[in-house]
């Protein structure tokens, strides 16, 4: 299984939190750079995957409603590809 661990202390603005979720999820170039985006080649994952979550609360304070838009997004993931798990750590 793979794991990636995501940190909320690096998802300081929109921008830099997909430059990041690009760069930790290895996504191709053509990654468009929104949630829409990131729900397209995620929910087509074909591998197990555990995404761990730390600093959670920093996603939210920094990101504020899209930082929620993002987590909802990645626990609607969990429950639509059956490879993908979500763990919230601090």
């Amino acid at each position: 299984m793979n794991k990636v661990i995501l940190n909320g202390k690096r998802m300081i603005t929109i921008e830099k939190t997909h430059a990041y979720l690009k760069r930790k999820f290895d996504f191709p170039d053509y990654y468009g750079k929104n949630l829409d985006a990131l729900w397209d080649l995620l929910s087509v994952w074909d591998k197990e995957l555990l995404i761990v979550i730390i600093n959670k609360a920093d996603i939210i304070e920094n990101l504020e409603s899209y930082g929620s838009s993002l987590l909802k997004l990645l626990a609607e993931l969990a429950d639509e590809n059956r490879n993908i798990s979500v763990r919230y750590e601090n």
